[in-house]
Protein backbone atom coordinates (compact mmCIF):
# COMPACT_ATOMS: atom_id res chain seq x y z
CA UNK A 1 0.00 0.00 0.00
CA UNK A 2 1.03 3.60 -0.53
CA UNK A 3 -0.29 7.07 0.14
CA UNK A 4 0.05 9.92 -2.35
CA UNK A 5 -0.21 13.30 -0.66
CA UNK A 6 -1.91 15.53 -3.22
CA UNK A 7 -1.95 18.62 -1.00
CA UNK A 8 -0.57 19.55 2.41
CA UNK A 9 -1.84 23.06 3.16
CA UNK A 10 -4.56 24.67 5.23
CA UNK A 11 -7.47 26.61 3.74
CA UNK A 12 -5.82 29.85 2.61
CA UNK A 13 -2.50 28.57 1.27
CA UNK A 14 -1.10 29.81 -2.03
CA UNK A 15 2.25 28.00 -2.08
CA UNK A 16 0.81 24.48 -2.02
CA UNK A 17 -2.54 22.74 -2.50
CA UNK A 18 -5.12 22.14 0.22
CA UNK A 19 -4.80 18.92 2.20
CA UNK A 20 -6.05 15.80 0.42
CA UNK A 21 -4.54 12.42 -0.39
CA UNK A 22 -4.99 9.06 -2.09
CA UNK A 23 -4.48 5.68 -0.41
CA UNK A 24 -3.68 3.04 -3.02
CA UNK A 25 -3.54 -0.74 -2.83
CA UNK A 26 -2.29 -2.08 -6.16
CA UNK A 27 -4.73 -0.67 -8.73
CA UNK A 28 -7.39 0.47 -6.23
CA UNK A 29 -7.48 4.08 -5.08
CA UNK A 30 -9.26 5.73 -2.15
CA UNK A 31 -9.34 9.55 -2.34
CA UNK A 32 -9.80 11.52 0.87
CA UNK A 33 -11.10 15.07 0.32
CA UNK A 34 -10.75 17.12 -2.84
CA UNK A 35 -9.20 20.43 -1.89
CA UNK A 36 -10.65 23.79 -2.85
CA UNK A 37 -11.19 23.57 -6.59
CA UNK A 38 -10.09 22.35 -10.01
CA UNK A 39 -6.53 22.14 -8.74
CA UNK A 40 -7.40 18.59 -7.70
CA UNK A 41 -7.37 17.63 -11.39
CA UNK A 42 -3.88 19.08 -11.76
CA UNK A 43 -2.59 17.28 -8.69
CA UNK A 44 -4.01 13.93 -9.80
CA UNK A 45 -2.49 14.38 -13.25
CA UNK A 46 0.91 15.17 -11.78
CA UNK A 47 0.62 12.16 -9.49
CA UNK A 48 -0.22 9.90 -12.43
CA UNK A 49 -3.60 8.89 -11.01
CA UNK A 50 -6.40 8.80 -13.58
CA UNK A 51 -9.96 9.77 -12.66
CA UNK A 52 -11.16 6.46 -14.14
CA UNK A 53 -9.03 4.64 -11.55
CA UNK A 54 -10.75 6.29 -8.57
CA UNK A 55 -13.96 4.58 -7.43
CA UNK A 56 -14.08 5.54 -3.76
CA UNK A 57 -13.98 9.03 -2.24
CA UNK A 58 -14.44 10.15 1.36
CA UNK A 59 -15.21 13.78 2.24
CA UNK A 60 -14.43 14.63 5.85
CA UNK A 61 -16.49 17.83 6.12
CA UNK A 62 -18.04 20.74 4.26
CA UNK A 63 -15.27 23.36 4.45
CA UNK A 64 -14.48 24.77 1.03
CA UNK A 65 -10.83 23.65 1.09
CA UNK A 66 -12.02 20.05 1.33
CA UNK A 67 -15.26 19.85 -0.64
CA UNK A 68 -15.09 22.06 -3.74
CA UNK A 69 -12.65 19.82 -5.59
CA UNK A 70 -15.17 16.99 -5.30
CA UNK A 71 -17.58 18.78 -7.63
CA UNK A 72 -14.86 18.88 -10.29
CA UNK A 73 -14.19 15.17 -9.77
CA UNK A 74 -17.88 14.37 -10.20
CA UNK A 75 -17.90 16.34 -13.43
CA UNK A 76 -14.73 14.63 -14.68
CA UNK A 77 -16.06 11.18 -13.81
CA UNK A 78 -19.38 11.91 -15.55
CA UNK A 79 -17.54 13.01 -18.69
CA UNK A 80 -15.48 9.81 -18.69
CA UNK A 81 -18.63 7.73 -18.13
CA UNK A 82 -20.31 9.42 -21.08
CA UNK A 83 -17.30 8.65 -23.27
CA UNK A 84 -17.18 5.03 -22.16
CA UNK A 85 -13.83 5.58 -20.45
CA UNK A 86 -14.98 4.94 -16.88
CA UNK A 87 -15.76 1.35 -15.89
CA UNK A 88 -17.81 0.68 -12.80
CA UNK A 89 -19.28 3.24 -10.42
CA UNK A 90 -18.00 6.08 -8.24
CA UNK A 91 -19.03 6.06 -4.57
CA UNK A 92 -18.70 9.16 -2.42
CA UNK A 93 -18.89 8.60 1.35
CA UNK A 94 -19.61 11.25 3.96
CA UNK A 95 -22.12 12.31 6.58
CA UNK A 96 -25.56 13.53 5.54
CA UNK A 97 -24.87 17.28 5.55
CA UNK A 98 -21.91 17.01 3.17
CA UNK A 99 -23.80 14.72 0.80
CA UNK A 100 -26.74 17.12 0.71
CA UNK A 101 -24.40 19.97 -0.22
CA UNK A 102 -22.66 17.93 -2.91
CA UNK A 103 -25.96 16.78 -4.37
CA UNK A 104 -27.27 20.34 -4.42
CA UNK A 105 -24.13 21.77 -6.03
CA UNK A 106 -23.92 19.01 -8.62
CA UNK A 107 -27.58 19.35 -9.53
CA UNK A 108 -27.37 23.14 -9.88
CA UNK A 109 -23.92 23.48 -11.47
CA UNK A 110 -23.42 20.50 -13.75
CA UNK A 111 -25.03 19.82 -17.12
CA UNK A 112 -28.23 17.78 -17.09
CA UNK A 113 -26.55 14.94 -19.01
CA UNK A 114 -23.95 14.76 -16.23
CA UNK A 115 -26.49 15.00 -13.42
CA UNK A 116 -28.30 12.06 -15.00
CA UNK A 117 -25.49 9.75 -13.87
CA UNK A 118 -26.01 10.61 -10.20
CA UNK A 119 -27.79 7.74 -8.52
CA UNK A 120 -26.99 5.45 -11.46
CA UNK A 121 -23.22 5.52 -11.71
CA UNK A 122 -22.33 8.19 -9.15
CA UNK A 123 -23.48 7.23 -5.65
CA UNK A 124 -23.68 9.33 -2.47
CA UNK A 125 -23.44 7.01 0.53
CA UNK A 126 -24.04 8.28 4.05
CA UNK A 127 -21.83 6.91 6.81
CA UNK A 128 -22.56 7.24 10.50
CA UNK A 129 -20.40 7.33 13.60
CA UNK A 130 -18.70 3.98 14.13
CA UNK A 131 -19.95 2.50 10.85
CA UNK A 132 -17.62 0.32 8.77
CA UNK A 133 -17.56 -0.09 5.00
CA UNK A 134 -15.45 -2.16 2.64
CA UNK A 135 -13.32 0.29 0.61
CA UNK A 136 -10.57 -0.76 -1.85
CA UNK A 137 -10.74 -4.20 -0.26
CA UNK A 138 -10.18 -2.95 3.31
CA UNK A 139 -12.47 -2.40 6.26
CA UNK A 140 -12.80 1.34 6.88
CA UNK A 141 -14.49 2.61 10.03
CA UNK A 142 -15.76 6.18 9.97
CA UNK A 143 -16.13 8.22 13.15
CA UNK A 144 -17.50 11.60 14.20
CA UNK A 145 -14.64 13.72 15.60
CA UNK A 146 -17.24 15.77 17.52
CA UNK A 147 -16.09 19.10 16.14
CA UNK A 148 -17.50 22.18 17.81
CA UNK A 149 -17.43 24.00 14.46
CA UNK A 150 -18.99 21.96 11.65
CA UNK A 151 -19.72 18.24 11.68
CA UNK A 152 -16.61 16.34 10.64
CA UNK A 153 -15.63 12.71 10.35
CA UNK A 154 -12.31 10.89 10.45
CA UNK A 155 -11.64 7.26 9.61
CA UNK A 156 -9.62 4.18 10.53
CA UNK A 157 -8.49 1.78 7.80
CA UNK A 158 -7.59 -1.84 8.55
CA UNK A 159 -4.41 -2.37 6.55
CA UNK A 160 -4.85 -6.15 6.51
CA UNK A 161 -1.44 -6.86 8.04
CA UNK A 162 -2.50 -6.32 11.63
CA UNK A 163 -1.91 -2.59 11.34
CA UNK A 164 -4.31 0.33 11.23
CA UNK A 165 -4.13 3.75 9.58
CA UNK A 166 -6.10 6.47 11.32
CA UNK A 167 -6.98 9.95 10.10
CA UNK A 168 -8.28 12.49 12.64
CA UNK A 169 -9.54 14.91 10.01
CA UNK A 170 -8.22 18.47 10.25
CA UNK A 171 -8.81 19.15 13.93
CA UNK A 172 -6.84 18.03 17.00
CA UNK A 173 -7.36 14.59 18.51
CA UNK A 174 -10.08 14.28 21.16
CA UNK A 175 -10.29 11.63 23.88
CA UNK A 176 -13.25 9.78 22.38
CA UNK A 177 -11.04 8.93 19.37
CA UNK A 178 -8.63 6.87 21.48
CA UNK A 179 -10.15 3.54 20.40
CA UNK A 180 -9.17 4.38 16.82
CA UNK A 181 -5.87 6.18 17.38
CA UNK A 182 -4.08 4.24 20.12
CA UNK A 183 -1.71 1.68 18.67
CA UNK A 184 -2.37 2.63 15.07
CA UNK A 185 0.52 1.86 12.75
CA UNK A 186 -0.03 5.20 11.00
CA UNK A 187 -1.58 8.43 12.26
CA UNK A 188 -2.49 11.36 10.02
CA UNK A 189 -2.83 14.53 12.06
CA UNK A 190 -2.99 18.25 11.36
CA UNK A 191 -0.21 20.57 12.59
CA UNK A 192 -1.01 24.14 11.66
CA UNK A 193 2.38 25.55 12.64
CA UNK A 194 5.39 25.22 14.91
CA UNK A 195 4.73 25.51 18.64
CA UNK A 196 7.24 28.34 18.69
CA UNK A 197 5.11 30.25 16.16
CA UNK A 198 1.76 29.75 17.88
CA UNK A 199 1.49 33.43 18.82
CA UNK A 200 1.97 34.41 15.18
CA UNK A 201 -0.40 31.90 13.57
CA UNK A 202 -2.88 31.42 16.46
CA UNK A 203 -3.74 27.79 15.69
CA UNK A 204 -5.96 27.30 18.73
CA UNK A 205 -8.34 30.02 17.58
CA UNK A 206 -8.76 28.03 14.36
CA UNK A 207 -9.32 24.70 16.14
CA UNK A 208 -5.87 23.46 15.14
CA UNK A 209 -2.75 22.29 16.93
CA UNK A 210 1.01 22.61 16.56
CA UNK A 211 3.81 20.22 15.68
CA UNK A 212 4.63 19.80 19.37
CA UNK A 213 1.13 18.72 20.36
CA UNK A 214 0.67 16.35 17.42
CA UNK A 215 4.00 14.68 18.20
CA UNK A 216 3.25 14.41 21.90
CA UNK A 217 -0.05 12.76 20.99
CA UNK A 218 1.59 10.20 18.71
CA UNK A 219 4.12 9.35 21.41
CA UNK A 220 1.41 8.93 24.05
CA UNK A 221 -0.73 6.78 21.73
CA UNK A 222 2.15 4.42 20.83
CA UNK A 223 1.98 5.32 17.14
CA UNK A 224 5.18 4.41 15.24
CA UNK A 225 4.48 6.50 12.11
CA UNK A 226 3.12 10.05 12.15
CA UNK A 227 2.21 12.17 9.10
CA UNK A 228 1.73 15.91 9.65
CA UNK A 229 -0.30 18.01 7.22
CA UNK A 230 -2.83 20.88 6.93
CA UNK A 231 -0.13 23.45 7.68
CA UNK A 232 0.51 27.13 7.03
CA UNK A 233 2.62 27.81 3.94
CA UNK A 234 4.83 30.74 4.95
CA UNK A 235 7.61 28.30 5.86
CA UNK A 236 7.02 26.07 2.85
CA UNK A 237 10.66 25.92 1.67
CA UNK A 238 12.00 24.97 5.09
CA UNK A 239 8.86 23.35 6.52
CA UNK A 240 10.14 19.78 6.34
CA UNK A 241 13.31 20.59 8.29
CA UNK A 242 11.70 22.98 10.77
CA UNK A 243 8.79 20.69 11.61
CA UNK A 244 11.07 17.66 11.71
CA UNK A 245 13.45 19.31 14.16
CA UNK A 246 10.69 20.45 16.50
CA UNK A 247 8.89 17.12 16.24
CA UNK A 248 12.00 15.11 17.14
CA UNK A 249 12.04 16.81 20.53
CA UNK A 250 8.72 15.20 21.46
CA UNK A 251 8.45 12.09 19.29
CA UNK A 252 10.95 9.32 18.57
CA UNK A 253 8.95 7.48 15.92
CA UNK A 254 9.01 7.97 12.16
CA UNK A 255 7.90 11.52 11.47
CA UNK A 256 6.75 12.49 7.97
CA UNK A 257 6.29 16.11 6.92
CA UNK A 258 5.46 15.59 3.25
CA UNK A 259 5.47 18.05 0.40
CA UNK A 260 2.69 18.08 -2.18
CA UNK A 261 2.78 14.98 -4.44
CA UNK A 262 5.09 13.08 -2.12
CA UNK A 263 4.44 9.32 -1.97
CA UNK A 264 4.70 7.44 1.31
CA UNK A 265 4.94 3.65 1.32
CA UNK A 266 2.68 2.27 4.04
Amino acid sequence: MKMTILGTGCAMVTECYNTCFVISDEDKNFLVDGGGGSGILVQLKKAGIAIRDIHDIFVTHKHIDHILGIVWLIRAACQDIAKGKYEGDLTIYSHAEVLEILSDMATKLLAKKQVAFIGKRIHFVEVKDGESRKVIGHDVTFFDIQSTKDKQFGFMLDMGDGGRLTCCGDEPYKEHEEQYVRGSKWLLHEAFCLYGQREEYKPYEKHHSTVKEACELAAAMDVPNLVLYHTEDKNILSRKNLYGEEGATYYSGNLFVPDDLEVINL
